[in-house]
């Protein structure tokens, strides 16, 4: 399967926002998201992410089909609830990047799409400047989770050896509706950070 990528920041994702939607709740059905979405809301979303013009989408294209896609943005002009852990710890919101979810179909998984996803977003916010640190947060599951597929790997090993470190004091509570439920949950999401350093 030939994938290319592609990189669009802000509102030049416009073309790709439905189908970026698409793809984002077909994936986050799977565990440890288990999140019963809408392509309504996850456009809702996306939108939101395109108003900002130092945001960045990272997309993987099968011919004209995208089935994979990996954000970005200042966390300045992200969500309050993102924002809400580092204004308690003190850190300085304008030096932090936040990447959105990695979301990537079975099938293209295992070709380094996920290293290409951080690289370009890495090299985003070094192009920006001003940048300290990147950050994203990752769902919480517990280890016996009976929900757990046969053979699951978080991605625990890969975030480690990009440099990124597991915070042990850094949390934000998302709440989604998970698969068969009849309403929406609360969700622990812990924080993972790496300094951004320049470009050997």
């Amino acid at each position: 399967m030939a994938v290319r990528t592609i990189t669009c920041t802000g509102e030049a994702v416009a073309p790709f926002l439905a189908d970026l939607a698409r793809l984002r709740t077909t994936v986050f059905r799977d565990y440890p998201y288990l999140y019963e979405g809408s392509a309504d809301y996850e456009s809702e979303y996306l939108t939101a992410y395109a108003r900002s013009p130092r945001s960045v989408f990272v997309l993987a294209l099968d011919g004209d089909i995208v089935v994979g896609a990996s954000t970005g943005i200042p966390l300045l002009d992200d969500q309050p609830a993102f924002q809400a852990p580092f204004r308690e710890k003190a850190f300085r919101l304008e030096q932090v990047f936040y990447f959105g979810e990695s979301v990537l179909l079975r099938d293209y998984r295992g070709q380094g799409l996920g290293h290409h996803f951080f690289d370009e977003r890495e090299a985003h916010a070094r192009r920006l400047g001003g940048f300290a640190l990147t950050a994203f947060c990752a769902v919480e599951r517990a280890d016996d989770d009976p929900r757990k597929p046969t053979g699951y790997r978080p991605n625990d090993a890969f975030w480690t050896k990009r440099g990124y470190r597991r915070q042990d004091d850094l949390f934000c509570t998302l709440d989604w509706k998970e698969l068969g439920d009849a309403a929406a949950s609360p969700h622990l999401l812990r924080f993972w950070l790496r300094p951004l350093e320049a470009e050997h």
